[in-house]
């Protein structure tokens, strides 16, 4: 998104449900550590300058006889959660703003988890281009065994089994880790010293180096990545979605001061082999091969899926019956409800003046206790220009008309944008779907109105 000839800012929000469900702190850590990483492998890499999130939880007065088997209550969700996304961005030093909480019963078996990051990079750091004999360096966290198939878990249906069976899919964060490779990653691109960087997202190695050698192949020696432990298989490392690591593609003349730079930063770096030029990936375990591939059929050789979609119908809203309460009762009981409720005590675990870049904060007023709604930043701290961050949300239309649900969703976005400075001209927007099984036609109908 530009801001004028020199600069511009990167937006992505993902999701970290599957994961927060079984392990609360350590996904939603892992999540906003996740999104933060495909900020600085965008372009050659923008600076991280906000994390925002939306949280949706079934109401943290849930009974436990009416948990499903296998889930934890809301309330313990809830508080780990939270924890997680704020010990990662604050020791990163990112602030935290905008955002939502949301509560309905739907959400009981399976929290949502939105995590984004915002960036800020120069114009001439966004393209990227590898060329055939770049090296290919990893740098940050060693690899280990946690997080192998957390891509294709985060797609599964959650059952009372999923603790066991898929708990290794559970990344494990470091954020301390991860800020030295920030920083050691903003000195390698200030220098010009890489080509290319990309994040290790999910499939690790696999989904990192064969999207940077698309269009030139790639030969990598899976033995050279640092371990956490030995005992690893060429396969665990390849498709590993061990956290705070990244990519990167350097000119052989660069890399005596790529690994000086990382050095300095106390970032582990290693060679893992170089990019080709025949659009093969060959990859090797010591001097045996032990896969071998088209590039060019690794992105595109797969099959369209057809899928069958049934539209929904929408249903009529009417009106609750209130009953012979009287107004003094029903306003308590509105005032009691999670959605109506502040959320003051989560907003404060935040630090959102780090950096020193918020202009409008996530409360104002006299005595900086009156909500906003959404945020501003300061991108380059001089006073030029301004960022505005904001969301919208409208979970309970879902069940009555996806297709208003998303309209709804996009217009209290903007509403939200413009409330607090933004303008229609300049707005960009970004979605994210959470949706059930789209191998059910009505589910699939759903998402095909709502999109």
């Amino acid at each position: 998104i530009g801001i004028d000839d020199e600069w511009g800012v990167s937006f992505k929000v993902e999701t970290h449900n599957h994961p927060s469900a079984l392990e609360p702190y350590g996904g939603a850590g892992t999540g906003i550590g996740g999104v933060i990483r495909d900020t600085l492998g965008t372009g050659l890499g923008a600076m991280p300058i906000l994390n925002t999130d939306v949280f949706c939880f079934a109401p943290a007065d849930t009974s436990i006889e009416d948990l499903p088997a296998g889930t934890m209550h809301p309330r313990r969700l809830m508080r780990g959660v939270v924890a997680g996304v704020r010990d990662y961005g604050n020791r990163m030093g990112i602030p935290t703003a905008n955002g939502a909480i949301h509560f309905h019963p739907g959400f009981v078996g399976n929290p949502l988890v939105f995590c984004g990051s915002v960036g800020l990079l120069r114009r001439e750091h966004v393209d990227k281009t590898v060329q055939p004999g770049d090296l290919i360096v990893a740098v940050g966290g060693r690899t280990g065994r946690d997080g192998i198939h957390g891509a294709t878990f985060s797609s599964r249906e959650l059952t009372e089994d999923s603790e066991e069976v898929s708990a290794g899919a559970v990344q494990i964060g470091n954020p301390l880790e991860e800020k030295k490779v920030l920083d050691g990653l903003m000195r390698v691109r200030d220098e010009n010293l890489c080509r290319a960087v990309t994040d290790c997202g999910a499939g690790g190695f696999s989904s990192a180096v064969g999207e940077m050698g698309e269009h030139t192949g790639a030969e990598v020696y899976l033995d050279r990545a640092p371990l956490k432990y030995p005992g690893l298989g060429p396969t665990e490392v390849w498709i590993s979605e061990a956290q705070e690591r990244m990519v990167l593609a350097v000119d052989p003349a660069q890399l005596e001061r790529v690994e000086q730079i990382f050095a300095e930063e106390e970032v582990e770096c290693a060679v893992l082999g170089h990019f080709r030029d025949d659009g093969q990936l060959r990859l090797f375990h010591g001097e045996e091969l032990v896969g071998e591939l088209d590039v060019g059929f690794l992105h595109g050789g797969r099959p369209d899926i057809e899928q069958v979609s049934v539209p929904p119908v929408p249903r009529t809203a009417t009106d609750p019956e209130l009953g012979s309460r009287d107004d003094l009762q029903i306003l308590e009981e509105l005032l009691a409800d999670g959605n109506v409720a502040s959320k003051e005590p989560v907003v404060r675990q935040y630090d959102h003046e780090v950096q020193g870049r918020m202009t409008l904060r996530p409360f104002a007023g006299a005595d900086r206790d009156s909500p906003m709604d959404g945020c501003a930043l300061d991108p380059l701290r001089d006073g030029s220009h301004q960022v505005v961050v904001s969301c919208g949300m409208a979970v309970a239309m879902g069940e009555v008309d996806p297709y208003q649900m998303a309209c709804h969703s996009v217009d209290e976005a903007l509403r939200n944008c413009i409330a607090s400075g933004g303008t229609l001209e300049r707005a960009a927007l970004i979605d994210n779907y959470a949706w059930g099984d789209v191998r059910d036609p009505k589910i699939l109908g759903q998402i095909v109105e709502c999109s």
